[in-house]
């Protein structure tokens, strides 16, 4: 497929994806609207000046959608197949270089910190007890400042790998106190991560599709000393394609990007592409269709963070929600 570096007018569309009886009205869209076209969009993050940063795994490199005027553009190539990023509370990109898509030998495979005005860009850490790690996915971040990171491998080429765990980690702004959260005896193959508003638990999308498979969304506490407890999975996917990335808006809802709109092995339809929206006790209070297939991620933004950006195969899209999001950065500017 080729690159398409284009700004596709905001379209409106009609039909929903069929709710449950107790879902809510939680968008202002019946789906959302295209942003722009790329070939593999993963990691948005939204930054001050109306922004939208989110990388081109296949490509290998980070894009920005800017404001005004409003262009999609190349912002750093190569990426070291960046996937996940995040903004901290410094205004600086936190990005995690993953080891997909490619040959498997190009990634960076560690957690990075890139100056948006220099580009230059800082290694925060790359390694466990000095083994590199597989290929960090996506990621949160508190309001400490301390990064949380998740290190699953979803490619080809596993004889590079050096360690035999995928699992979540959590490390200082300046690369000190690496802990190992979640091991193999806790998540098979961990993704999307977020946090609740009051930062007493942690989420963890859990996305396996070989048997036998995981795919489920886990909530964990996070106790005094730090340490992960009492393991809860808020939703089953179960035959469905389960989730990618999330986000949280500020009343802890979870809005998981899952489902496909076309055969995949070890995985039915059941879960048409779209957002799927589940309150702090797992269940379900809206969903919305997203056109297009491969779903991956989504953010908060707009000066309100009332707008959330979703990347969903080769497609940014941005639909209005009633409840804003969930940010370490930038804080909002209008009500």
């Amino acid at each position: 497929m080729p690159f398409l570096l284009a700004t596709i007018p905001w379209l409106m569309f009609t039909a929903v994806l069929g709710q449950a009886a107790s879902e809510q009205t939680i968008f202002e869209a019946a789906r959302p609207s295209e942003v722009t076209e790329l070939v593999f969009t993963e990691g948005p993050a939204y930054d001050a000046d109306g922004s939208i940063y989110f990388t081109d795994i296949m490509n290998n490199r980070i894009m920005r959608r800017t404001a005004r005027p409003r262009r999609t553009e190349v912002f750093l190539e190569p990426s070291f197949r960046a996937n996940g990023l995040m903004f901290d509370h410094r205004g600086e990109l936190i990005v995690c270089e993953g080891n997909e898509r490619g040959d498997g030998r190009d990634g960076g495979r560690r957690l990075t910190r890139i100056n948006t005005k220099t580009k230059r860009r800082t290694v925060i850490v790359d390694r466990y007890q000095g083994k590199r790690f597989n290929s960090p996915n996506d990621l949160c971040i508190d309001n400490r400042g301390r990064i949380y990171f998740s290190d699953p491998y979803y490619g080809g080429h596993r004889d590079q790998l050096e360690m035999d765990v995928e699992g979540v980690y959590r490390v200082d702004a300046d690369g000190k106190n690496l802990a190992r959260l979640l091991g193999k005896n806790d998540v098979v193959r961990p993704n999307g991560l977020g946090l609740s508003p009051d930062e007493s638990r942690l989420y963890v999308v859990d996305h396996y599709s070989q048997p036998p498979a995981s795919r489920v969304v886990l909530a964990y506490d996070i106790q005094e000393d730090d340490t992960l407890t009492n393991r809860q999975v808020l939703h089953d996917f179960g035959s469905g394609r389960g989730g990618d990335g999330m986000a949280v808006d500020r009343e802890g809802n979870l809005y998981i990007t899952a489902g496909a709109n076309r055969i995949y092995r070890n995985q039915d339809l059941s879960y048409p592409t779209g957002i799927y929206v589940f309150n702090p006790k797992g269940n379900r209070i809206a969903s919305i269709e997203v056109p297009g297939d491969m779903i991956t991620n989504c953010c908060f933004g707009g000066p309100d963070r009332k707008t959330l950006f979703i990347t969903c195969g080769n497609t940014l899209w941005a639909v209005r929600t009633k409840i804003p999001g969930r940010v370490t950065w930038p804080r909002a500017t209008k009500k």
